[in-house]
């Protein structure tokens, strides 16, 4: 995790010396909630969800949301895209899984001496509240492990609050254990995808094999967090997955089968989800 030496000026300067020394960054909202680092998702104008990397019917050159818009690359954190974001950010946020460390975010006094008491001592930071421990490895992110206690690491972010004290230790079992739940009541076992993948032949928008790896993985979060309106999550998950990855062909038969099987552990049907597929790709005209 950087250190960055010597007196910085502003938060764009700060989250450029931080991308330097290995950590991927993104600018902040007075509410630490991330941008949509360009004009078309500016305010979530997309659709997208302000805690999400995955948008609505967004076709950006790069991931511009949230964890997944986190980034090293100084072409991108000084494009013209991320100018407005940054100069309206209050903080600035950080993909811990992309530095390849672990943060238990311990929300309160009572969760600190709980950390004090049960966890390996590490670096940790204070925070407004309470303290960020923070240990190398990943895992990946859970919220209210315990009272006032969540994880994050992949697939989140954390809020740059200093180099903190301390020295990093590795992530121990008895972090990855607050991160194992009870098994769920057994639901049958998920079959797979019978929808076939859109035959493509649009504009390719995939820089790289990532972008589509991260929309994809976004989308099986989305479900896999639905808390009610599962079918609506569902259908409205696989529009902006064809919207944004059905039209130049690389999206294949193993990605529908993955949010199948993700939309099928929240209950759903097979047959629902083909409906649901069958749907969207109509009404994109696919």
């Amino acid at each position: 995790m950087p250190e960055p030496s010597g007196c910085v000026n502003s938060i764009p300067t700060t989250a450029l010396g931080l991308a330097e020394g290995g950590l991927p960054v993104l600018p902040l909202r007075a509410n630490k909630r991330p941008f949509g680092n360009c004009r078309a998702c500016d305010d979530l104008a997309c659709g997208g969800r302000p805690n999400m990397a995955a948008p609505g019917p967004c076709a950006c050159p790069w991931p511009c949301h949230a964890w997944a818009a986190a980034t090293t690359d100084p072409s991108v954190l000084t494009s013209p895209q991320w100018a407005s974001a940054w100069r309206r950010a209050r903080a600035i946020g950080y993909h811990p899984g992309g530095a390849g460390i672990t943060v238990v975010d311990l929300d309160d006094a009572d969760a600190v001496a709980w950390a004090r008491a049960t966890l390996p001592p590490t670096r940790t930071v204070a925070t407004t509240r309470g303290e960020h421990w923070i240990y190398s490895g990943t895992m990946h992110s859970v919220n209210r492990v315990r009272e006032s206690v969540d994880i994050k690491s992949t697939m989140s972010y954390a809020r740059w609050l200093g180099p903190g004290t301390g020295t990093l230790t590795e992530l121990p079992n008895a972090v990855r254990a607050l991160a194992e739940k009870k098994p769920a009541p057994a639901r049958p076992t998920p079959r797979a995808a019978t929808a076939p993948a859109p035959a493509g032949g649009g504009e390719c928008p995939h820089r790289s094999p990532a972008y589509l790896e991260r929309g994809i993985a976004m989308a099986e979060q989305r479900i896999t967090e639905a808390a009610s309106a599962v079918h609506s999550t569902v259908y409205r998950t696989f529009l902006a997955v064809l919207s944004t990855h059905g039209r130049c062909g690389c999206l294949t038969e193993t990605h529908i089968d993955r949010l199948f099987t993700a939309a099928q552990a929240k209950g759903e049907s097979l047959r629902h989800c083909a409906d649901a597929w069958a749907n969207a790709t109509t009404t994109l005209g696919l």
